[in-house]
């Protein structure tokens, strides 16, 4: 019988930092004889495969857990813990011969008004300590889970990062590309549409930027609640045309854009380990990011809400020009560390 993992979480498209783990995992697994289902926990369901399914009910992803053979069952959480994600981890754990892991990606939650009162005598604590093991994505997560009163040794820093597997675009399909050569230097960012990715100051800077920089552009990618916000806040500007509110676009294209620009941005006011900033590090793209304790080694750090501090870092590395390309030497080391984790628990998933 073909040892199997159960992955719980969001699946592409689209290529979200959680969904881009969860792929590279499976496909990890996969090519080591171990069989990776997903239950994809996202609203997005077109995706098409073996093994990959799309409840669209609470009921329905129970009867599948019910049904679908596994040693591990691995859930994936990025964000906020909702009444009815507990339900669901706390219903894992109730499965038999299945053990339980999480891997927690949230990077803002730690210092959420919810992650602020963790303790011991909470519901969550309750369903937490029922797990065999979670995964940190950063060292405020682990120290998270032990307020939530998990024994050291049951929970691990793990980064969600591996090298992708997926290749560049050959080149930016229209408007991407249009809007590319005609705007240089290219700033670029790629992540959520929300508050505390603080898209705002990036518009704003650019219009700064301008002053010394007067083709640069500012590409934007990804999809969120403050869209239609942002594309108002861009058309306010007399700087529009150079700001260019894309979406959502697939993963090869995304890590086309971070090739052929000369800057990525992230201006998050709290956050994990990005995954769009290693991949620009892999691909030998300069990245300038706020400062949340943990950026790997190349990215020029800031600090959050600081327009000036931001400005000065982004004209200094558009004026030093584009450095060689630098390209970071993780490998599936990650992804081991999690199958690591997972022989400790199964056995069975051999060595």
């Amino acid at each position: 019988m073909t040892p199997r993992v159960l992955l719980l979480g969001p699946y592409p498209p689209p290529w979200g930092g959680v969904q881009t783990h969860v792929v590279a995992l499976r496909r990890f697994l996969r090519e080591r004889g171990i069989a990776g289902d997903v239950v994809n926990l996202h609203r997005h369901r077109t995706a098409i495969g073996e093994g990959i399914h799309h409840p669209r009910t609470a009921l329905q992803a129970a009867r599948l857990l019910a049904r679908l053979e596994a040693s591990i069952v691995h859930l994936h959480i990025g964000g906020t813990v909702t009444p009815r994600l507990l339900a669901l981890a706390l219903y894992c754990t109730l499965l038999p011969r299945r053990r339980t892991v999480l891997t927690f990606h949230s990077g803002g939650y730690p210092t959420s008004p919810a992650g602020r009162t963790a303790g011991r005598l909470t519901l969550r604590s309750l369903i937490f300590r029922r797990l065999d093991r979670v995964i940190a994505v950063n060292p405020a997560i682990v120290r998270l889970f032990q307020r939530f009163g998990l024994a050291p040794e049951r929970v691990r820093l793990i980064s969600p990062f591996a090298l992708p597997d997926t290749t560049p675009a050959a080149a930016l399909p229209a408007p991407l590309g249009d809007f590319a050569a005609i705007h240089r230097p290219l700033l670029l960012t790629v992540g959520l549409l929300e508050p505390e990715y603080d898209l705002p100051l990036q518009i704003a800077t650019l219009g700064r930027v301008r002053e010394r920089f007067p083709k640069a552009g500012l590409l934007i990618l990804g999809s969120g609640s403050l869209h239609a916000r942002l594309r108002e806040a861009i058309a306010a500007t007399p700087y529009a045309e150079a700001i260019l509110l894309h979406g959502d676009a697939p993963h090869p294209v995304t890590l086309r854009a971070i090739a052929d620009s000369d800057l990525l941005l992230r201006t998050t006011w709290y956050d994990g380990d990005a995954l769009s900033v290693r991949e620009a590090l892999h691909l030998g793209t300069p990245v300038v990011a706020t400062d949340n304790g943990m950026r790997p080694d190349g990215v020029e750090t800031v600090p959050a809400r600081d327009p000036d501090a931001l400005l000065a870092a982004i004209t200094r590395r558009l004026a030093d020009g584009v450095p060689p390309a630098r390209r970071t030497t993780i490998g599936d080391d990650n992804l081991q560390a999690v199958l690591d984790l997972y022989r400790e628990l199964a056995p069975e998933l051999g060595h």
